[in-house]
């Protein structure tokens, strides 16, 4: 299956989106993901701070994994392809819960997600200068359908299997985003 295309945002989506990275609050955290404080969303990503966050791999029942290519409207990372879905907790939000959340936010599904595994990682944009410094939580969900993207996160998706996957971050590693490679590796099966 080709890329299935986003339709364009109105131009407020645009501002209305900037507004709400703007005033988004994420955890800071310290390597064992304990809570240390709080920062602005678009703070963290400038100063690196270390943050709770996940991400989340969707697969259909031929084991294809659901990928957004990002908006390009994104902060950082922009037009690139990527897992399903990513986000980050707000204070006094459950991990499970903000995954949940965002996953409706994003692609309009709600799927019973499993927590697999946890990692971190950091990664700087060299097109933004923002800098991704996570304690990533990675979970996964099985959905039948199409997704109803945001088209302001979302820019287009497609279902891939796995091996295409894999030949596609040989042949294109910059087509996709620095998490994207460490996941395929981690956690996505053969």
């Amino acid at each position: 299956m080709s890329a299935q295309i986003v339709p364009p945002l109105a131009a407020g989506d645009l501002e209305r989106a900037a507004q709400r990275d703007a005033m988004e609050q994420v955890i800071v955290v310290d390597g064992a993901d304990l809570a240390t404080g709080v920062a602005g969303k678009l703070e963290a990503h400038r100063d690196g701070d270390l943050h709770r966050a996940f991400s989340i791999l969707v697969f259909n029942a031929e084991g294809e994994l659901l990928l957004q290519r990002r908006a390009d409207s994104k902060y950082h990372f922009a037009a690139r392809w990527s897992n399903t879905c990513c986000g980050h907790p707000r204070p006094g939000e459950s991990t499970p819960m903000a995954a949940g959340r965002r996953l409706k936010e994003e692609f309009g599904i709600r799927v019973p997600l499993a927590e697999r595994d946890e990692l971190v990682y950091r990664a700087e944009d060299a097109g933004t200068g923002l800098i991704e410094h996570e304690y990533l939580h990675i979970f996964h969900g099985v959905y039948a359908g199409d997704p109803r993207p945001d088209p302001t996160e979302i820019g287009a998706w497609r279902w891939m299997a796995p091996v295409a996957i894999r030949r596609a971050l040989q042949l294109h590693p910059d087509w996709f985003t620095p998490w994207f490679h460490i996941l395929v590796g981690r956690v996505l099966p053969d």
